[in-house]
């Protein structure tokens, strides 16, 4: 193979027993990288973990692994655990961190740990888990960290130096192999510089009314009279997503990755495109096989969501989000990859990781929900979806047409989104009680001596590094309040909770008062099902049957005790709250009932249903496993664990039948 010099010098590092910390574009080929790292460690018969951020990313590297070092390669990602002691081993990064706590004997002879998308450290929800895992990987093992483009690697890097005690390259590519030529929909015109989009689209205003709002009627009367008695409101022309697209047809820029922030919006674009045919003759014989092929080998021939796919599938059109059959992702990705898909819709987890480029990115909008809000999209979000365009040895240039609104997007906005400078990795640490117990374990009163390891104390002023540790002993204090600590060690209701991961509160009051104990296997992962379940924005949650309202009642009791001490020791967010939406259709699958039949029961998308499912999986995983359970849990645990995991739900069936 024949590498680029930013990969010569990654792999110089790797050479020399360096850990090595890559910042490149999306596309630029880090996985590389790994891949000689990984090949390096097999020749010498060690060990490799690699560890990813998202399960969808995790199932497509064990894919493609396995491909290229055939019965060398495992899975781990709390629901699947396929081959686990392989030399060459795939899991998410929290089960990575887990194992640093919980089986750090499994870490022998690992000689290489690989990061993929280690920038996702400032996820502000699950950024602390790449944080602890860096902090706490051993020292005689050695890192591939790979990370989209940021201002701070530097940083970064010398943070890792300074915990980990060894060497730590920095290797940073800034140019893209395939050049990517940004455009922009507005006012109904294709615009192919900022100049021109702004004197023919925005007509010289950098801001425009939205419409409503005080604000906007006083800037609405400005842009009347600032020429005088002239009148000039301002009312943009629509933007088509239908013409765009038949302007990337005419211009031969398909296939095309079309990105829209929800999953509604992204099935009505898809079915709004039906009446598009990008196929020829040959190419629908083709799909029509392949579709079937797979629909068969995954068991999807009978599903309505598979064969209401079909009528755009074979117009070479699909959509793709987290709410779809992961099946059914599988086979859109497969039909993606075959180059017999020329437009697909979809979300943004589409371009986390996932290797699946096409000639051009289209982005619907420049604004989406951060969870807590609405905002426009940072710059790097705007990098690792924009990195999608070109195909590296296929393409001379990527094409990003951005749709642009001058009524909800400023220009200053649109400019700072798509040519500023990436934001930097900022450290989201917060240590949940799980990792705060296993460390009290581990180093009883001198935990607090952690604390300045983290990427966190590294980051913060004097005050930061005061208030960060605060947060730290008002846990701890809370943690010997509920019974979970004592002297220089841990309960036994405190070691049990060292296992629930997220969960460990709740589950350790119950388990202590005996309530888990008395449950079946049907309450018990309605219990669970509820804890990890989180409702969408205006979801109603449906009346429980009777049999089951005793669940609920002991659940809030106990957590009223947790809240009222966390509100005393100022302690946020709080321990969340179970939501028990999905508990009728949990009970009739526990039951025996077929899938299309949950589709009444609830009002939750069809893939999210079995995400859930396998995240109540992973729990009982985790219950069968922790200590101080009674055998009568374990044995019910495993019970239920039999009757969830099946057909669509098995995880590792459907990697088993790639």
């Amino acid at each position: 193979m024949r590498y680029d010099p930013f990969q010569l010098k990654a792999i110089a590092a790797i050479d020399a027993e360096r850990s090595v910390l890559v910042s490149a574009p999306t596309g630029a080929g880090k996985t590389a990288i790994a891949e000689y790292a990984i090949e390096k460690a097999l020749s010498r018969n060690e060990r490799v973990i690699y560890t990813a951020p998202i399960k969808a990313l995790s199932n497509q590297k064990y894919r493609d692994f396995s491909l290229r070092y055939p019965d060398q390669v495992g899975l781990l990602t709390g629901d699947v655990s396929l081959n686990p002691d392989s030399p060459v081993v795939i899991m998410t990064t929290e089960i990575y961190r887990n194992q640093l706590f919980e089986n750090p004997e499994r870490l022998k002879n690992t000689s290489w740990v690989i990061f993929d998308e280690v920038h996702y450290l400032d996820d502000p929800e699950r950024g602390t888990v790449w944080e602890e895992a860096i902090m706490f990987s051993p020292e005689a093992v050695r890192l591939v960290a790979l990370s989209a483009t940021a201002p701070n690697i530097e940083e970064l890097a010398s943070w890792m130096r300074s915990i980990l005690n060894h060497p730590i390259d920095v290797v940073i590519e800034t140019h893209r192999p395939v050049p990517l030529v940004n455009l922009f929909q507005c006012q109904g015109t294709i615009f192919s510089d900022t100049h021109a989009l702004k004197k023919d689209g925005y007509l010289n205003h950098e801001t425009w009314p939205s419409g409503s709002g005080r604000e906007d009627r006083f800037q609405h009367r400005r842009n009347r009279f600032q020429r005088g008695s002239y009148h000039q409101a301002l009312r943009a022309k629509p933007s088509r997503a239908e013409d765009l697209i038949r302007h990337l047809s005419e211009k031969g820029r398909l296939p095309c990755l079309y990105f829209a922030f929800g999953r509604k919006r992204v099935e009505e674009l898809a079915w709004e495109h039906e009446k598009f045919d990008f196929l020829t003759a040959t190419e629908k014989i083709e799909i029509n096989r392949l579709f079937d092929s797979l629909c068969e080998k995954f068991e999807l021939t009978h599903e309505p969501s598979a064969i209401e796919m079909r009528r755009l599938i074979v117009r070479g059109v699909a959509y793709h989000h987290a709410g779809i059959l992961p099946t059914l992702k599988e086979v859109v990705e497969r039909l993606f990859t075959s180059k017999l898909i020329k437009l697909i819709f979809t979300t943004e987890t589409f371009a986390i990781g996932i290797n699946m480029p096409a000639k051009t990115v289209v982005f619907d909008e420049m604004k989406k929900f951060f969870g807590t809000h609405f905002g426009f999209l940072r710059t790097r979000d705007y990098f690792q979806m924009a990195g999608r365009a070109g195909r590296r040895g296929m393409d001379a240039e990527g094409y990003v047409y951005c749709r642009v609104n001058p009524h909800y997007l400023p220009l200053t906005a649109l400019l700072r989104i798509v040519y500023g400078k990436p934001e930097p990795i900022e450290s989201q640490f917060s240590s949940c009680y799980a990792t705060l117990l296993n460390l009290y374990a581990q180093f009883g009163s001198k935990l607090m001596e952690m604390y300045p390891r983290s990427f966190h104390y590294y980051q913060s002023n004097r005050k930061g590094r005061l208030k960060g540790a605060a947060v730290i002993e008002r846990r701890l204090l809370l943690l010997k309040e509920l019974g979970h600590t004592r002297d220089e060690g841990l309960t036994e209701k405190g070691t049990f909770a060292s296992w629930m991961y997220g969960y460990e509160l709740l589950l350790s009051e119950l388990l202590e008062e005996g309530f888990l104990e008395t449950l079946d296997e049907v309450k018990l992962s309605v219990l669970l099902c509820a804890l990890v379940f989180e409702p969408r924005k205006n979801q109603e949650t449906k009346k429980l049957p009777a049999h089951l309202e005793e669940i609920e009642k002991r659940a809030h009791k106990s957590l009223r005790v947790i809240h009222q001490k966390e509100i005393l020791h100022k302690i946020y967010p709080q321990t969340k709250f179970p939501y028990f939406n999905l508990s009728r259709a949990l009970e009739a699958w526990m039951a025996g009932c077929k899938f299309q039949d949950l589709m009444e029961l609830s009002d939750v998308d069809e893939g999210e249903i079995i995400r859930y499912f396998r995240m109540v999986i992973q729990l009982l995983r985790q219950l069968k496993q922790a200590p101080q359970v009674t055998d009568r849990l374990r044995r019910t645990a495993k019970s239920a664990y039999g009757k969830i995991n099946r057909d669509l739900v098995d995880a590792e069936k459907q990697l088993r039948n790639m």
